[in-house]
């Protein structure tokens, strides 16, 4: 009994989300769709007290070491509920603003941030397998939540169809890997293959690479991405962009650091070139864009293959670069999103790139936070963005992967031009429509002008505890 006290404490969190996800359902389910504004407030005080619970709660391993909480879990946990949060707060409002307000919205973000915690904490195949497993599905649902939407159900159908065979990619690596270890644990995983190299095992490493790929939307399993970004709810694609690819991007450092170590050489080979080919999907892909969701889903491909040099390089200080990579793009994320969020004209939502036009001279403000956030995805120093591609690119770099971070550096050039587009529409042309602008809801309003003071000038005092974080994250990784 005592075990299994101290393994409820560690999943503290993730139990305390799951009940609470229940309740939040029979509340809904009583008080009807009048509760959507309620069941949104008591899922955000809900993920806050989650947040709470993981940042102090004990570490170790549960579960027969299917469960791991260390300080790697702990800083993924906190970032994936807060942000989670922050799309909660961001879609509460406009959903209610387009008539689509439901109560299981936030229910269903509770429902995935329970999955992704798993994903964060998992230390076996099967574990991986179930939290993947749960937060997709709550996100198949998401995509599709706009379902009067004809380009919504596209997206929630494309999303669910290419998740499945992602998921089928998975489970034949994961099923490939027992087979030849006889084991789902990724300490006894690393073990064998330590002392037992082959092909066998190596070819069900590249098929769980495959899977994972799919889930971070790295090139070139990214073919879901676009039409899922432009067709999806904004404040769900917001969702999209940040928490899940946080969860997905831990677990695959925690499957690759703690269960195969000593095949560094290999997978590296495969995460090289994942990064190489996203990176020119990413640049290239969003050059034509005119839809900005949709030119949103290329950013975040190209970035994703920033994050994977972390990994890729295999290091402690690698890990470290990842963890600071993704903390500074989930801020730029959410800020980028809350802009278009808080952007409407005539009540239609600013969707296109040309709409962006003359916006300088009707919402100023609302420009140069955008301006700010633009520059800081590109990487232009001093802005957050830049901090995060150098600790990346350095890690690579400080691995002997010099020639991929060379590679990126291109691709971050390449993609100054869409950004560098976006800047100069707002403060050059003049306005698309001689319609103003409707007024910005103050949630998206804040959260804009929060993300882009923190992308200048706040990083720069931000970094001094960001960092020292991300450190300890690495350094303690797989301690338990």
């Amino acid at each position: 009994m005592p075990d299994l006290n101290f393994a409820l404490q560690l999943a503290a969190s993730e139990l305390t989300l799951a009940i609470g996800a229940l309740v939040l359902l029979m509340v809904g389910a009583f008080v009807g769709e009048k509760s959507a504004r309620l069941v949104s407030i008591l899922s955000v005080l809900l993920l806050l007290v989650a947040t709470g619970l993981a940042a102090t709660g004990p570490l170790g391993t549960a579960f027969n070491g299917a469960f791991v909480a260390d300080p790697l879990a702990v800083f993924a946990k906190v970032l994936i509920y807060l942000s989670a949060a922050v799309c909660v707060i961001l879609g509460d409002g406009w959903m209610a603003r387009t008539r689509i307000a439901k109560f299981e919205y936030p229910v269903l973000i509770v429902l995935a941030s329970v999955g992704m915690a798993m994903m964060a904490s998992s230390g076996d195949l099967i574990s991986l397998y179930v939290g993947v497993e749960l937060h997709s599905l709550a996100l198949y649902v998401l995509a599709a939540f706009h379902r009067d939407n004809l380009k919504a159900s596209e997206a929630g159908l494309k999303y669910f169809v290419l998740g499945a065979l992602s998921s089928g990619l998975l489970l034949y690596g994961a099923s490939l890997i027992y087979g030849f270890t006889g084991s789902m644990n990724y300490d006894v995983i690393a073990a064998y293959a330590a002392a037992n190299p082959g092909v066998g095992l190596v070819f069900g490493l590249v098929f769980l690479i495959c899977g994972l790929a799919f889930k971070v939307s790295a090139a070139p399993f990214h073919m879901w991405t676009p039409d899922v970004y432009e067709g999806a709810p904004t404040p769900v694609v917001a969702l999209f962009a940040t928490a899940p690819k946080v969860a997905a991007m831990v677990l695959t450092a925690r499957v690759l650091g703690d269960g195969f170590a000593q095949s560094h050489d290999q997978w590296a080979q495969v995460l090289i070139l994942i990064s190489l080919i996203s990176f020119a999907v990413g640049a290239f892909g969003g050059l034509a864009q005119k839809d900005i969701q949709r030119l949103l889903a290329y950013s975040s491909i190209a970035n994703i293959g920033y994050a994977l040099l972390g990994i890729a390089a295999g290091t402690e200080l690698g890990i470290q670069a990842m963890l600071l990579f993704m903390a500074l793009y989930v801020v730029d994320q959410l800020g980028f999103f809350a802009v278009l969020l808080s952007l409407s004209r005539d009540g239609r939502p600013i969707r296109s790139i040309n709409d962006l036009a003359g916006l300088s001279r009707d919402k100023p403000m609302t420009a140069v936070a955008l301006t700010i956030l633009s520059l800081s995805v590109l990487g232009m120093p001093p802005l957050s963005g830049f901090w995060a591609k150098w600790a990346v690119f350095g890690a690579a770099a400080d691995a002997g992967y010099w020639m991929a971070g060379a590679a990126g550096l291109v691709a971050s050039v390449v993609a100054a031009f869409y950004y560098l587009r976006i800047i100069k529409l707002m403060w050059f042309d003049a306005p698309a429509s001689e319609i103003k602008p409707d007024a910005s809801p103050i949630e998206a309003k804040t959260v804009a002008w929060l993300s882009a003071a923190f992308a200048f000038p706040m990083v720069m005092f931000a970094l001094a505890w960001i960092e020292p974080l991300t450190r300890a994250a690495a350094s303690g990784f797989g301690a338990g």
